[in-house]
């Protein structure tokens, strides 16, 4: 209770009065100084922030809103590898040619995330961009259907998050986007497998490798696994 009530920037006095009840049964249940409310209750609490964001102007639910929606429209694939997967052999599989910083010291992926670059720099929050990061920042941000005139690396460049690399699918980076990635020394790829279909065929491919030699089974890993 505490933790949305927080995130919707709403003080314990204010939703007591919304709610009708005593500051203090608000600050017992926060604290567990009262056994877990009822259902009837959480109804009660759910619509009092909702209400109070409403009459705020419902700042906070659109940005809510946004969360569960926006995200979906530009991530076409996002998966955590069950396993470290080296960079140089991830470059290998997807057909790749590092062209910005192959000498970082970047050396494995344990994600991806494929982005419709259009539809990311058209619609994402700063919010929202997180989401593109999964589990985790080390990781691969694929970005495909890439416009000519907006680097999507200018979403990776203004972000206080970083991808341990970055992914240029059908379009081949311009002297722009390498700049913008050396400055922040993460290695750029581009990758010429001709459908997106194929690129995450490649990819979840290579995910069941990854977790089948979890698993302890036997595995060769090849040099491609496009089919």
């Amino acid at each position: 209770m505490r933790k949305w009530r927080e995130l919707f920037a709403i003080s314990q006095t204010a939703l007591s009065t919304k709610m009708a009840l005593s500051p203090s049964v608000i600050s017992d249940y926060e604290s567990g100084r009262r056994k877990n409310p009822g259902t009837r209750f959480l109804r009660r609490f759910v619509w009092a922030l909702l209400k109070i964001d409403e009459e705020r102007g419902s700042r906070f639910i659109r940005e809510f809103a946004k969360l569960t929606s926006s995200p979906s429209m530009a991530v076409i694939d996002i998966k955590e590898y069950p396993l470290p997967i080296p960079i140089q052999y991830f470059c290998k599989v997807i057909n790749g040619k590092v062209v910005a910083c192959a000498d970082v010291s970047v050396k494995s992926i344990r994600g991806y995330t494929v982005v419709d670059s259009a539809s990311a720099i058209e619609t994402l929050s700063g919010y929202e961009y997180l989401l593109l990061f999964g589990a985790t920042t080390d990781r691969a941000l694929i970005f495909t259907n890439i416009s000519n005139e907006i680097s999507p690396i200018i979403l990776v460049r203004i972000s206080s998050l970083k991808p341990a690399v970055a992914v240029f699918h059908g379009t081949i980076p311009d002297d722009y986007s390498v700049h913008l990635a050396e400055l922040d020394h993460i290695p750029l790829i581009y990758t010429g497998i001709p459908t997106i279909e194929q690129l995450i065929k490649t990819l979840r491919k290579l995910y069941r490798i990854a977790l089948r030699k979890k698993l302890g089974k036997s595995v060769s890993l090849p040099h491609k696994v496009i089919t």
